[in-house]
C-alpha cells in the first residue's frame, strides 16, 4: 500500500463529538465535511449546520479561533453521500447505538473510496460486530478509533483492529493521528469500553462506591482526587459533569451489558449508582445542561444531595494532613493512607488499592501491554502516573502484599487474587512492569520494546513512563556544551546547538540572560543555528520577578535600569544573531518569555502554546522590547499594503499588550501578531524539537541572513492621542481602572514613538530606551507592588 496521504476527512455524526473531532481536524488544517441526518425543515444540512456553529460558543474552546468553524462543511446523508468518494477517512460519531451503525454503515458503503479508511469512534461497542455490516472490500480498511473528550485537548486515541483489519492500515492510521493530529496512541484489544475507559469508568464506579462506604462529600473527593492525588484539575464528579452524565452512564450500561460476573470479578461494583440514576432522571446531565453532581448559581458552586434531591452548598476542603500525606514519597505515601485513622485517608487507599487490583486483573484481556494501560490512564483521564507506574514506584512487592491482604481480609471489592506474575517471575524479579527492556505482556510472558514506526523518529524524546530507562532524558542527553545552574546548552548532531532554561516555570534570571548571550557566541563560532527548548512546558513565563525586585530593593531604578538593559541587549543579539535562532514553544510563552519568542528568527509551536505579553497584570509595561517589536510589525505590515497610515496596523498589537490579552492556541497567537506565517505549528508537542532543529538546519542551509538594521515610521503623538481618547472612554464607563489606564497610556506612547510626528522614522533603539524609562517607572508604583505581590503570592492578578 501506498503512502497513506489524507487529503480530506469526513465526519459521520454532528453531535458532541463529531462536531468536536471536525474542529481538531480543522486546528490542523485537514479539510472535513460534518454529516448528520437531514433536517425535516430549512436547510436539509441545518443539523450540522448548529453544530458548526455552537462549535464557536463552547468554552474551552474546540477549535483554535473561533472563525475557523467555518472551514467544516456541513452536509446530510439524504444530498451529500456521493461527497465521501472524495474523502481519504471517514470517522463514524454517531449515538452509542449498534443498530443505528450498522445501518449507517449499510447506507455509506457504495460511496466508500477503494482506498479510504471507515473507523468508529465508539466508546466501547464490540468493533468486530460493526465490522459485519461492511462488504468484504472495505473490512480490511476497518477499526475502531476513539478519541476522548473534548478532542482537542485530551492526548489518547485508542486504535482497535479487527480479525480482519489489515495491519498496514493501523499503522498508517496510527501515523496520521500521531503527527498530524498531535495524539498519544493506544492499541487497544476489541473488548467492552477497551482500555481508558475500562479501567477510568470501572475507576470512577468503585470510587463512587467507597464515597458511600466512607461517607464523603462530592467536594471534598474532588479535592483529594484532583491534583493532590496527581490526577486531572476536576477530581471525580466534576469529570463526569464535564464527560457528560449520560455519556457516562452508556459506558457504565456498556459494561453491564457485555460484562457478567464470570467475565469480570468485579462485576457487582459496576451498578449504576443511586445518585447517578437520580440526577438522570432529573434530566441533569453535568456541563451541558449546566447541572450535575455540581451547580453554578451566581458565583456560588452548588453540590447535589441525593436525600433532598436538590442542590446544597459546595467547596468544602479535605483536612490539610491528607494534602500532607499525598506529598510524600510514594512507598511512605501509600502506607499512611492504608494506615490512617480518618475515613479521607482510608478512602484513597482503597480507591489506589481498587485501581491496582483491577488493572493487574484484566491487563492481560484488555491490553498488550502494561505500557498501554498506564499511557491510557495519563493521556484519556490527565494522570500523572497510571496505576502501575504508582505502583511500581511504592515498591512492587510491598503494594502487591498489601494488596492481597485485603483482598484476603474481605475489604477488597472483588475475592479475585491478584495474577502470579504480580509476585513470580520476571516482573517481582525486575521490581515493577516498566524496565529498560520494555512493558510487561502477560500474553507474551515477557517484557515487550515500544512499537517502532518512522513517525515516533520524530519524537527525539518521547514521553516516557516510570522505569522506561532505556529513552533518553532531554535533562542529560547529547553532548554538554556548558551547564549552570539556570541554563544548559548541548548538543544532538554536532550541528544545532540546543538551549535549555533550566529555572522554574523557565523564568529569566540574569543567570539565564547571561547564558543565552553566550549561547549566541558560541553557536556563532561553532554551530549552523541554534534552538531555545526546554523538555517541559512552559516555554517561558518571563522574568523572575522575585530575582528583580530584591534588586530594587537595593538599587531602586538605577538597578532595575540595569537589568533591562541587559534584558533588552540579549534580545537584540538573538535578533541580530549570524545563525537562525529558532524559538521552540509549548505551553506558555508569557511576558518575556513571548518577547524572547518573537525576537527570536523563526517560531516552531505546539498547537497547545498560549503565547502573549502580559506585564500589565502585574503593573507594568513590556520592557525587554515587546513593545518594539509591536511598533516594528506595524510598520512592516503596513509596508507591505498600499496604505500610508501605521495606526490601523498597531491597534492589533497595541489591545493585545494593553489587555495583556494571550492567544489561546498557537492558531490565535498567530493572529494577535506573537507568531508569523512563516512560522510553524506542530500538532505533537513531542516533534516540536525535531522540527524547530530541522528547521534551523534548513534556514542555514538556505543561506539565512540576519536582517539589516533600519528605521521604521511611527504613528507619533496623533496616534498616541487617538488611541488616549478610547481608553478615557473605558476608563469613564468603568471597564478599566484608573491604573489600567495609566499603563495602556504609557504603553501606547512607547508604541506611537512619542511626541513624533505621524510618519517619523525612529529606531529599535530609540523605542528600546522609552520601554525602559517606562518599566522602571512603574516598578517604583505602590500599586505595582500590589500586583507584583499578588501575583508571587497568589498566581493570580490583582485588578487595583
Amino acid at each position: 500500500m501506498s503512502r497513506f496521504n489524507v487529503k480530506k476527512v469526513a465526519v459521520l455524526g454532528a453531535g458532541v463529538m463529531g462536531a468536536q473531532i471536525a474542529a481538531h481536524l480543522v486546528n490542523v488544517k485537514v479539510p472535513v465535511i460534518l454529516f448528520d441526518l437531514p433536517a425535516k425543515e430549512g436547510s436539509k444540512s441545518a443539523i450540522a449546520e448548529k453544530a458548526i456553529a455552537n462549535l464557536k460558543k463552547l468554552k474551552p474552546s474546540p477549535i483554535g479561533v473561533a472563525e475557523d468553524a467555518d472551514l467544516i462543511q456541513p452536509a446530510n446523508y439524504e444530498e451529500h453521500l456521493k461527497l465521501l468518494k472524495g474523502c481519504d477517512l471517514i470517522i463514524e460519531a454517531i449515538a452509542e447505538r449498534m443498530d443505528w451503525k450498522l445501518d449507517l454503515y449499510t447506507k455509506i458503503a457504495p460511496f466508500v473510496a477503494k482506498h479510504a479508511l471507515v473507523a468508529s469512534n465508539t466508546s466501547g461497542l464490540s468493533i468486530t460486530k460493526l465490522s459485519e455490516a461492511l462488504p468484504e472490500a472495505i473490512k480490511p480498511r476497518f477499526c475502531g478509533i476513539h478519541f476522548f473528550n473534548p478532542p482537542r485537548y485530551m492526548p489518547l486515541v485508542e486504535l482497535i483492529n479487527t480479525p480482519t483489519t489489515n495491519p498496514e492500515v493501523l499503522d498508517q492510521l496510527e501515523a496520521f493521528v500521531t503527527s498530524g493530529l498531535g495524539k498519544g496512541v493506544v492499541r487497544a484489544k476489541d473488548t467492552p469500553n477497551f482500555i481508558a475507559n475500562r479501567i477510568g469508568i470501572a475507576g470512577m464506579l468503585t470510587t463512587m462506591k467507597e464515597v458511600e462506604n466512607f461517607g464523603l462529600t462530592f467536594d471534598v473527593v474532588d479535592d483529594l482526587t484532583g491534583k493532590k492525588l496527581g490526577r486531572a484539575s476536576s477530581g471525580t464528579f466534576r469529570t463526569a459533569d464535564v464527560v457528560g452524565l449520560d455519556t457516562m452512564a452508556h459506558v457504565i450500561k456498556t459494561l453491564q451489558d457485555t460484562l457478567s460476573a464470570e467475565t469480570d470479578p468485579f462485576y457487582d461494583s459496576f451498578g449504576t449508582p443511586p445518585v447517578l440514576k437520580k440526577l438522570l432522571e432529573l434530566g441533569n446531565l453535568g456541563q451541558k445542561t449546566k447541572a450535575g453532581f455540581y451547580k453554578k448559581v451566581g458565583r456560588d458552586i452548588l453540590q447535589f444531595e441525593l436525600d433532598s434531591e436538590d442542590y446544597i452548598p459546595g467547596g468544602q476542603k479535605a483536612d490539610e494532613v491528607y494534602a500532607r500525606m499525598l506529598k510524600k514519597p510514594a512507598a511512605e505515601r501509600l502506607k499512611l493512607l492504608r494506615n490512617a485513622e480518618g475515613a479521607p485517608g482510608q478512602f484513597l487507599w482503597a480507591i489506589l488499592r481498587n485501581s491496582f487490583h483491577y488493572a493487574a486483573v484484566h491487563l492481560e484481556a484488555i491490553a498488550d501491554s502494561a505500557r498501554d494501560v498506564d499511557q491510557a490512564m495519563r493521556w484519556g483521564f490527565g494522570m500523572k502516573q497510571g496505576p502501575f507506574e504508582l505502583w511500581q514506584e511504592a515498591g512492587w512487592l510491598d503494594v502487591a502484599k498489601m494488596i492481597q491482604e485485603d483482598i484476603d481480609a474481605g475489604k477488597a471489592l472483588s475475592k479475585a487474587p491478584l495474577p502470579k506474575w504480580v509476585f513470580e517471575g520476571p516482573v517481582a524479579a525486575a521490581g515493577g512492569v516498566h524496565t529498560g527492556e520494555g512493558s510487561w505482556s502477560p500474553a507474551l510472558g515477557k517484557f515487550v520494546a515500544r512499537r517502532v514506526l518512522p513517525v515516533y523518529e520524530r519524537q527525539l524524546f518521547p514521553e516516557k513512563l516510570l522505569g522506561e530507562t532505556s529513552l533518553p532524558d532531554w535533562k542529560t542527553a547529547g553532548t554538554t556544551v556548558f551547564e549552570s545552574k539556570a541554563l544548559r546548552t548541548w548538543t544532538l548532531d554536532g550541528e544545532i546547538l540546543i538551549a535549555s532554561i533550566k529555572n522554574k516555570m523557565h523564568a529569566i534570571s540574569p543567570e539565564v540572560m547571561e547564558g543565552l548571550v553566550e549561547a549566541v557566541d558560541t553557536a556563532e563560532q561553532d554551530f549552523q543555528g541554534m534552538v531555545i527548548w526546554s523538555g517541559d512546558a512552559p516555554f517561558s513565563v518571563g522574568a523572575d520577578l522575585e530575582a528583580t525586585m530584591p534588586a530594587f530593593l537595593v538599587g531602586g531604578a538605577d538597578a532595575i535600569d540595569s537589568i533591562e538593559s541587559e534584558l533588552q541587549a540579549m534580545m537584540m543579539r538573538i535578533r541580530y544573531a549570524q545563525v537562525p535562532v529558532v524559538a521552540a514553544i509549548h505551553g506558555m510563552a508569557l511576558g518575556g518569555g513571548c518577547e524572547l519568542a518573537v525576537y527570536s528568527a523563526r517560531r516552531v509551536a505546539h498547537m497547545e502554546s498560549y503565547i502573549g505579553l502580559v506585564e500589565v497584570g502585574v503593573g507594568l509595561v513590556p520592557g525587554a522590547g515587546g513593545l518594539t517589536y509591536i511598533a516594528r510589525r506595524a510598520a512592516e505590515n503596513m509596508a507591505s499594503s498600499t496604505s500610508k497610515d501605521v495606526l490601523p496596523f498597531l491597534t492589533e498589537g497595541f489591545t493585545a499588550a494593553a489587555m495583556a490579552k494571550v492567544g489561546t492556541s498557537a492558531i490565535e497567537s498567530r493572529k494577535l501578531g506573537f507568531l508569523l506565517d512563516s512560522d510553524i505549528i506542530v500538532p505533537h508537542k513531542d516533534e516540536v524539537l525535531f522540527v524547530a532543529i530541522n528547521e534551523a538546519k534548513a534556514m542555514a542551509t538556505g543561506g539565512w541572513r540576519a536582517p539589516i538594521k533600519r528605521s521604521f515610521p511611527v504613528a507619533g503623538r496623533s496616534g498616541t492621542a487617538t488611541i488616549k481618547a478610547q481608553l478615557v472612554n473605558m476608563r469613564d464607563g468603568g471597564f478599566i481602572s484608573a491604573f489600567d489606564f495609566k499603563i495602556a497610556a504609557m504603553i501606547a506612547e512607547v508604541v506611537c514613538g512619542g511626541e513624533v510626528d505621524a510618519g517619523s522614522l525612529v529606531t529599535e533603539e530609540y523605542l528600546l530606551a522609552m520601554e525602559r524609562k517606562v518599566f522602571c517607572h512603574l516598578i517604583g508604583q505602590p500599586k505595582t507592588h500590589e500586583r507584583i505581590l499578588g501575583m508571587l503570592n497568589t498566581g493570580k492578578p490583582v485588578r487595583n
